[in-house]
């Protein structure tokens, strides 16, 4: 089992940053990547950053072309923690963002279904 716990959403302004914290908890061999989604009222949920912790791809970093540039995922080994550090923050930015646990391959970084451990999300709202 994987425990992850997710912390440092908020309100900001446009243009504004926030730093995303995930840390997990349990036993690590049971994922090789994680990866923040997030997820905005009425629509689906969308993978925005990974990284991957371990194997050949380990510590390569993803992310959607919505946040290239401006966000970045940042993993502590020694906490078991991965951050997402969000720059240039726009209202569509504005959503509940999830940090994820799985085995996703390089073509499915941001397939939900490929992420069997989910925490309770953290809001982020951008205000214009």
């Amino acid at each position: 089992q994987v425990q992850l716990v997710e912390s440092g959403g908020g309100s900001v302004q446009a243009g504004g940053s926030l730093r995303l914290s995930c840390a997990a908890s349990g036993y690590s061999y049971n994922y090789n990547s994680l990866g923040w989604f997030r997820q905005a009222p009425g629509k689906e949920r969308e993978g925005v950053a990974a990284i991957c912790t371990s194997g050949s791809r380990g510590g390569s970093t993803y992310y959607a072309d919505s946040v290239k540039g401006r966000f970045t995922i940042s993993r502590d080994n020694a906490k078991s923690t991965v951050y997402l550090q969000l720059n240039s923050l726009k209202p569509e930015d504005t959503a509940m963002y999830y940090c994820a646990a799985g085995y996703p391959g390089e073509m499915t970084m941001f397939a939900s279904y490929e992420y069997l451990y989910w925490g309770q999300g953290t809001q982020v709202t951008v205000s214009s």
